[in-house]
């Protein structure tokens, strides 16, 4: 079940990695729905960011 929370939290990751590169480069761009498109992003990577906190706690309480 640890490995399950590690391996969890690692995909969580890539994925904030993923929405935060989106986020950027939507925020590069200048116009009204690349804002709202960026704004929406970085607001994503911030509950998996949360999210991937929960697996690795999980996977280091479990051991």
């Amino acid at each position: 079940m640890t490995t399950a929370f590690f391996i969890l939290a690692l995909v969580l990751m890539l994925m904030v990695f993923g929405s935060m590169v989106v986020g950027m480069v939507a925020m590069s761009k200048d116009s009204d729905k690349s804002r709202r498109n960026s704004n929406k992003m970085m607001q994503y990577r911030v509950v998996l960011q949360a999210l991937a906190l929960v697996f690795l706690l999980l996977a280091g309480l479990g051991k």
